[in-house]
C-alpha cells in the first residue's frame, strides 16, 4: 500500500512539474514572438506594409496551444482526484453509497440517542459465559442502565436498548456507550460490543467518510460486517 501511494504521489508530482515547465516555455516563446512582431511593425516599410495573415495565424496557434495545455491541466486534476479516491479503498464516498439500505455491524460502542429513541448493538463473547452484565453510560461516564445479558453463549448477539434508564424513565438526548463484563467458571470472558443497524445515508465529516445509522454517525472504517 505504501509503495502504491508513493508511486502515485511521484507520478502526480512529475506530471505537475512537466505541465509547469511546458507553461513556462510557452510563455517565454510567446513573449519573444511579441517582441519580434513589435520590432517588425515598427520597422516595416510604410509603402509596402507587411502581410498580417502570417503573424495572425501564429497568434491563433499560440492561443490554441495555451487552451490545450489548460485542458490537460484540468484532466490531470481530475485524474489525480480519481486516483486519490481509489487509493482510499473502502473509505471513498463512492464506496460508502453502496452501504445505504444495508444492515452493518461496527466496532463503534457509542450511539447517539434522541429523547425517547433507541439504539441497537451487537455484543460478542469469546467463550460461553455463566454471567454477563451489560452497562450503558452517558457522555459524562455516569451509569444510566445496567442489567444481565440474555444470551450467554459464545458468539455474536443482538441487544436493543429502549432509551430508558434503570428506573424506566426516558433518558435525555445524547451519546451513550455500551460495555459488557462476562465470566465463567474459568474466569473472565472477553467480550466486545459494536453498533448495528441499517445505513440510511453516507457523507463526509472532517475529511472522514461517515455512514448514518439512525441518529448515530459511524466511520466507514469501523464496519465489521454487512448484510
Amino acid at each position: 500500500m505504501v509503495t502504491t501511494t508513493s508511486a502515485t504521489s511521484s507520478s502526480s508530482t512529475t506530471s505537475s512539474s512537466s505541465s509547469s515547465s511546458d507553461a513556462s516555455t510557452l510563455t517565454s516563446d510567446y513573449t519573444t514572438f511579441l517582441k519580434l512582431l513589435t520590432a517588425q511593425v515598427q520597422n516595416q516599410d510604410p509603402l509596402s506594409p507587411m502581410d498580417t495573415t502570417e503573424w495572425t495565424n501564429q497568434l491563433v496557434q499560440y492561443s490554441s496551444v495555451e487552451q490545450e495545455m489548460k485542458s490537460n491541466q484540468y484532466l490531470e486534476t481530475i485524474a489525480n482526484a480519481l486516483t486519490s479516491n481509489a487509493s482510499t479503498g473502502s473509505g471513498s464516498l463512492t464506496s460508502a453509497v453502496s452501504y445505504i439500505g444495508k444492515t452493518i455491524g461496527t466496532d463503534e460502542d457509542t450511539a447517539t440517542v434522541s429523547s425517547g429513541g433507541s439504539a441497537t448493538w451487537n455484543y460478542d463473547l469469546d467463550d460461553d459465559a455463566t454471567r454477563a452484565t451489560l452497562t450503558i453510560k452517558d457522555a459524562n461516564g455516569n451509569t444510566v442502565w445496567s442489567d444481565s445479558a440474555d444470551d450467554l453463549s459464545e458468539g455474536t448477539h443482538s441487544f436493543t436498548w429502549d432509551g430508558k434508564n434503570s428506573s424506566g424513565n426516558a433518558v435525555a438526548a445524547g451519546s451513550y456507550t455500551l460495555s459488557i463484563s462476562a465470566s465463567n467458571s474459568a474466569g473472565a470472558v472477553d467480550g466486545s460490543v459494536g453498533l448495528t443497524g441499517i445505513v440510511t445515508s453516507a457523507g463526509t465529516e472532517d475529511g472522514n467518510t461517515i455512514l448514518k445509522i439512525g441518529n448515530s454517525s459511524v466511520d466507514i472504517d469501523s464496519v465489521t460486517s454487512v448484510s
